[in-house]
């Protein structure tokens, strides 16, 4: 009887922390981000990571961004990935919305070396360290890895893991 009487606590405590865990695992995997679904994230966000969302506007174009970060060694952070749904008139095509995001990170456009990359249906680039889309009129998509923490492969499986319904 004894025994029963430390299982049952012990168990129960068990259970709540992978719970915990689980959820907390559960929300650094991606969801929901301004009507599109983040499916697939890469390893290396993990329990280490903290995710944090902002909005904000910048030349009439509004900004809702998702930014995974972790702590450096020798002290403040770095961001391992940002993902950015833009929504604005002037997005109108994927020109349009490389001539924005040249301006907005300050680059070249004529200097920029971007390829094109298999996003499904929808034509998109790709450069070493962003991968960006126009799903719609008005609507862009980016998948940002600014350090290079990542690597090519991991930032371009990121960004076909986006999926929308009616990004509209």
């Amino acid at each position: 009887m004894s025994l029963t009487r430390r299982t049952v606590p012990f168990l129960a405590v068990t259970l709540a922390f992978v719970l915990t865990a689980a959820t907390t695992a559960t929300a650094l995997r991606g969801g929901e981000l301004d009507g599109f679904s983040i499916g697939r994230l890469p390893a290396a966000i993990d329990e280490e990571t903290s995710v944090s969302d902002f909005e904000y506007e910048w030349g009439d174009v509004s900004f809702t961004s998702r930014v995974w970060e972790r702590a450096r060694d020798g002290g403040g952070f770095e961001v391992v990935l940002q993902i950015l749904v833009m929504r604005g008139a002037s997005l109108t095509d994927l020109d349009a919305l490389h001539a924005f995001l040249a301006e907005y990170h300050e680059r070249s456009p004529d200097e920029w070396d971007l390829a094109p990359f298999d996003n499904g249906d929808v034509p998109a680039l790709h450069g070493d360290t962003e991968a960006f889309w126009t799903p719609a009129t008005g609507v862009g998509v980016e998948v940002r890895d600014a350090f290079g923490i990542l690597g090519q492969e991991e930032l371009l499986a990121t960004a076909r893991g986006i999926t929308f319904g009616d990004p509209a």
